[in-house]
């Protein structure tokens, strides 16, 4: 059955990623209705539906509130389901998904769909399996084939975990990217593979552990671990306790650095 706005305001107040409880009332619109449905307990927007507080909001075909009644407290939403064309949009950033759901209790949002995005003021962060945003513990992780792109480096991998950070204005920031898997990163000069990455936003370097090979041009050069300078665009491979010296394929007539000094020798000890 239909039901008053305010009816619905008061519930989704409650569940949206992103807008915490308290006086800010929540402004929700829809084309075609707003209902109460008391037999499943729930609140319906649908058609073209959102739901504003403050400077974030989250559009989507149709949102459902999901939610419990508890004695002496009245009626309180435990999850909320955003379905079809899902935006959700703040200050600092937008997901992109087709089907959003978020856990009130657990403060989880989980972003599904074809055409997953991230969008902040300097990272594209896509995804095949789904989007999420751990809210207690700052994090958002990307699942399958997952990438992140700033400006021109692009960080792949199975998994990207990405660590936030509150700001003194109120704003979140991306702090730190951890990814897992197939690990791929690209920049202007070179592609790097590795089994890990952990990559400090702040310093704009990259650490790449198991399995490196970094490649530029016809040269490659291989070790356990390595890190990969983004601004000064000097990479060092090292080699692990149990993995030997580090291996390098150097093709005469190019230069690269391994260490900012002088190109690695073969494991051989040969000129190249």
């Amino acid at each position: 059955m239909a039901g008053g706005g305010g009816m619905v305001e008061g519930a989704l107040a409650q569940g949206l990623p992103g807008m915490a409880a308290g006086k800010t009332p929540v402004e929700v619109n829809a084309d075609q209705a707003i209902e109460w449905h008391q037999d499943v307990r729930a609140y319906v927007a649908r058609g073209n539906a959102s739901a504003k507080r403050g400077e974030s909001t989250v559009y989507a075909d149709v949102l459902t509130a999901y939610y419990r009644e508890v004695p002496g407290k009245g009626n309180e939403v435990f999850q909320l389901v955003a379905e079809g064309s899902v935006r959700l949009v703040s200050p600092t950033q937008q997901v992109f998904g087709d089907r959003g759901v978020y856990d009130v209790d657990k403060q989880i949002a989980v972003v599904t769909g074809k055409a997953l995005k991230l969008i902040t003021t300097k990272d594209v962060v896509t995804a095949r399996d789904s989007l999420e945003y751990y809210e207690a513990r700052e994090l958002t992780v990307a699942r399958g084939d997952a990438v992140a792109v700033r400006g021109t480096d692009r960080m792949r991998a199975d998994v990207l975990i990405g660590q936030l950070k509150k700001m003194p204005d109120g704003s979140t920031q991306m702090e730190r990217i951890d990814g897992s898997g197939n690990v791929v990163v690209t920049t202007i000069n070179d592609v790097a593979v590795s089994d890990k990455l952990i990559y400090s936003i702040a310093d704009n370097v990259a650490v790449l552990i198991g399995n490196v090979k970094i490649t530029r041009g016809d040269n490659q050069i291989n070790g356990e671990s390595a890190e990969m300078n983004m601004t000064t665009k000097v990479n060092r491979v090292i080699a692990g306790p149990n993995a030997g010296r580090v291996n390098g394929l150097l093709i005469s007539g190019q230069k690269p650095e391994a260490d900012g000094k002088a190109p690695p020798k073969p494991v051989d000890g040969k000129k190249p």
